[in-house]
């Protein structure tokens, strides 16, 4: 029996430290609900055949309360199990239960339901919103309790919430110290972390005694500034006492090196080991621009491939471990400095970094961050001549000079290794490198010469082996190439890929796409208020007497149709969307959510955390109004002289370019009617107030709404720029009412996917009207399949063993820019594959005909 009285975790400089071990620790992050259960110990196997010793998991809120009230820890959202795996393979957690995640996932997991309480404030120290995550975490923590290093489990530390200096929480404090007293309540006990998204270390933690600030880092590789940047963060932690935890970061080794040699303790590269977002839990977000949709192939290239292939980074990950894992508390204990002392000509870091290791010896990190080349100079010191050391592209080679051996059983010192030590011990010392390589020894005998051996570059399956010899002292040396680096654990072995198979026999089935059962609004509802946390909702109202239409915060995935004429698709983030009617006399919507924001911005209405899903607000324009002109102006001191000049809004011309101007204008308002602010040609953000209201407009989204009375004193404010804005209007607006809602959950598409039904035979390519939808039957091989989609104004849903795989959006016009993996394929797991693949096909308006012209399965590993 395992004595768990031995078993600890425990945080302290040297990071965290298991059962007293002290080593650097790599951690990937591998997300449950993000593979097939059938898979989790194939993955879990997989991660620690790399080296690394742990891996981080999110445990989404959402993904778990799956309806109000309604949790669901079975199956695939059985957690305990996947943890109590990650055990068994040998693996440390770091759990991550939120109650906010981020991770490009529906909501950042916060329920879509609460929203709908006007009073409840997201992420912030206040008694609806912290009722609700008590909820959450009376099921969440004890699942994590009962599971801790100490206990016999996997889980050496919690943290709590995710990033949260990105978010405007007005009591920081308040709020993690509530989540801490939550956490310890049900018996926590490993270390609890709370992480920097943008280096805030107080907006992070609030300060809260208790929680641990880590530190998320996401550079350019090929920045030269990381150094310097995370020795800072590296000289703040060990101020308080506490090791450089960096619990996000980029993927590629030769970052990680540099940040190890910076002197992070935990180096946790996100998503080494990528997955897939199955069922309407993709969000949309901001992510480099303002609106994309993240896709269901969620990788951004880890060392894992999302249906489990090894990439080649798999190798990198091996050498970096075992650099670690033989150095162990000598790197751990290390303290950091700049080092000017290696000359490189190559593209390197403005400031390199060395590790002063503890017992003695240093580290250091010459990086070559060019696409070509280079060389380091390493200057004569202790006997050792000046040395050369090639550097190939993209690489950080870890040099160690001066490391006394008697820690491992060796004589004498190791006074310089180009190549990376991986391993030493009785029987010699063990390197590996890309490259050309030089090692120099010296024996105790003080009188005794350097040895100092250049060595050949090693080729796969060709290791170059020599023997140094300095006075008495003798080292058998091995260099190997990266790539036959040990595996430390063994994993499955993958059955290798074969080409992939074109697929064009199917049925299409007599099967309704929807229920056609509504219910009355006087009012369009949010998706989410009529129970559509994910999934569709379908809308329709007359338009008797409406001439053109304004649209607000409709959201994600909005197709209408004027009497039976489909128009071209929104998918505009709830930006305010005008549409001409015509002689339409009916309206008719499908709007399906793609996913909740899992950010906080505010250029965009639907980017906003928290916002809601569905048709929006419907008005009919009745008037429009011309309000570019006649505005008077205000400059302070850009000008003197009264009356004030009346000049076109944007207008006024200054020398001071950049200093604020504002406006003000009377607005023709009737006081009984909503009215919308239109401003066009806006360079940027401009403030707009309305009464005591301060509301900010932008070239995103250059619309403002004014409510009944609001709005006819306006002034609004800008940075002068000597160009007028193109036009100002004001429209005014009566409500669209009287609506027939049929909502479509997730639950709902699910059972119609699963429905046994007669349909014809037919061969792809299939042609579909815009507007029209359809289901159809997919014989597929066996086995685990990557499925590829072809065509033009289509989108494809794809259902499989109940589950939805995903969504694909062919060539469109208005189809949005797409986050994160590749948008084209959807993965049907193996275990999941039954022969046939049910396709829900929606031609879509704006282009070409709607076509799905074939579909590709290529066999994945698993």
């Amino acid at each position: 029996m395992t004595d768990l009285s031995a078993a600890t975790a425990e945080l302290g400089r040297s990071g965290i430290v298991l059962d007293g071990r002290e080593e650097a620790m790599l951690c990937a992050s591998l997300f449950y609900f993000r593979i097939p259960r059938e898979v989790w110990e194939a993955r879990l196997a997989a991660v620690r055949a790399t080296g690394y010793r742990a891996i981080d998991v999110y445990l989404p809120w959402n993904f778990h309360e799956t309806a109000p009230g309604v949790w669901d820890f079975e199956d695939r959202r059985d957690v305990g199990t996947f943890l109590d795996l990650a055990h068994e393979a040998g693996l440390a957690v770091i759990a991550r239960p939120g109650p906010y995640i981020c991770s490009e996932w529906d909501g950042g997991a916060l329920p879509a339901w609460l929203p709908l309480d006007e009073d409840l404030a997201l992420r912030q120290a206040e008694p609806r919103f912290l009722e609700q995550v008590r909820a959450w975490f009376d099921r969440a923590m004890p699942i994590l309790a009962s599971r801790q290093w100490g206990r016999g489990g996997a889980v050496a530390a919690v943290q709590l919430e995710n990033e949260l200096d990105f978010f405007d929480t007005a009591d920081r404090r308040a709020y993690l110290t509530a989540l801490r007293d939550m956490a310890l309540a049900h018996g926590i006990e490993v270390p609890l972390l709370a992480c920097a998204g943008q280096g805030d270390r107080s907006g992070a933690t609030g300060g809260v005694d208790g929680v641990a600030p880590a530190f998320n880092f996401y550079p350019d590789d090929r920045s030269p500034f990381i150094e310097p940047e995370v020795r800072r963060y590296a000289e703040l932690a060990d101020d308080g006492g506490l090791p450089l935890l960096v619990t996000e970061t980029n993927r590629s080794h030769t970052t990680l090196r540099r940040l190890l040699v910076s002197g992070a303790t935990l180096i946790a590269p996100y998503l080494q080991a990528s997955g897939f977002d199955f069922g309407y839990t993709p969000s949309v977000g901001n992510w480099g621009h303002p609106g994309g949709f993240m896709t269901h192939d969620y990788d951004f290239d880890g060392y894992l491939s999302p249906v489990g292939e090894a990439r080649p980074e798999s190798a990198e990950a091996r050498l970096l471990a075992s650099f670690a894992r033989t150095l162990g508390p000598a790197l751990t204990r290390a303290t950091t400095a700049a080092d000017d002392q290696v000359h490189v000509t190559a593209p390197t870091s403005a400031s390199p970094s060395k590790l002063v290791l503890d017992g003695g010896g240093t580290v250091t990190g010459p990086a070559n961050l060019g696409p070509e080349p280079g060389e380091a100079t390493i200057p004569a010191a202790n006997g050792t001549p000046e040395v050369v050391v090639e550097l190939p592209p993209f690489s950080c080679p870890l040099l160690v000079r001066d490391l006394p051996l008697e820690r491992f059983g060796l004589p004498g010192t190791l006074r310089l290794a180009s190549a990376d030590l991986v391993g030493a011990g009785p029987d010699g010392l063990e390197f590996a490198s890309r490259a050309t390589s030089a090692v120099a020894l010296a024996g105790d005998d003080p009188g005794a010469p350097v040895a100092v051996l250049k060595l050949g570059e090693p080729a796969p399956g060709a290791p170059v082996r020599s023997t140094a010899d300095s006075g008495d002292a003798q080292w058998d040396i091995v260099v190997r190439h990266p790539d036959d680096m040990p595996v430390p654990h063994e994993r499955p072995t993958a059955p290798v890929a074969g080409e992939p198979a074109v697929l064009t026999g199917a049925v299409r089935l007599d099967l309704e796409t929807r229920s056609g059962r509504t219910a009355p609004h006087e009012l369009p509802p949010a998706s989410e208020a009529v129970g559509v946390y994910r999934g569709r909702t379908h809308y329709a109202s007359s338009l008797d007497g409406i001439d053109e239409l304004l649209i607000e915060e409709a959201a994600d995935i909005v197709d209408l149709s004027l009497d039976d004429r489909a128009l071209p698709t929104a998918a505009r983030f709830g930006a305010t969307l005008a549409v001409p009617v015509g002689e339409a006399s009916r309206l008719e919507a499908a709007v399906e959510t793609w996913g909740h924001s899992n950010f906080d911005d505010a250029r965009l209405p639907a980017l906003a955390l928290g916002s809601r899903r569905g048709l929006g607000a419907v008005w009919s324009v009745t008037a429009r109004h011309d309000i570019g002109s006649l505005w008077t102006m205000d400059g302070g001191a850009q000008w003197a002289g009264d009356p004030a000049p009346v000049r076109p809004l944007g207008g006024w011309s200054s020398t001071r370019v950049g200093s604020p101007v504002t406006y003000r204008r009377t607005l023709p308002v009737d006081g009984r009617s909503h009215h919308a602010l239109h401003l066009t040609g806006l360079t940027g953000p401009c403030e707009v107030s309305v009464g005591d209201a301060v509301r900010i407009v932008g070239p995103d989204h250059p619309w403002l709404h004014l409510g009944v009375g609001e709005g006819r004193e306006l002034t609004i404010t800008m940075p002068h720029w000597p160009e007028p804005l193109d036009s100002a209007e004001l429209l005014r607006l009566e409500p669209v009412r009287h609506w027939q809602v049929e909502p479509q959950p997730d639950e709902a598409l699910l059972a119609l996917s699963q429905r046994d039904c007669p349909g014809r035979e037919i061969e792809l390519p299939l042609g579909l009207a815009p507007g029209e939808e359809t289901w159809i039957d997919l014989s597929v091989p066996e086995g685990g399949l990557s499925l590829r989609f072809e065509g033009q104004q289509a989108r494809v849903s794809a259902f499989a063993r109940g589950e939805l795989l995903g969504r694909v959006w062919l060539d469109d016009a208005a189809r949005p820019e797409f986050t994160g993996g590749d948008p084209g394929r959807l993965w049907l797991p193996g275990a999941w594959n039954s022969g046939t693949v049910r396709l829900l096909v929606r031609g879509t308006a704006g282009g070409g005909p709607p076509r799905l012209g074939s579909v590709s399965a290529a066999p994945t590993p698993e």
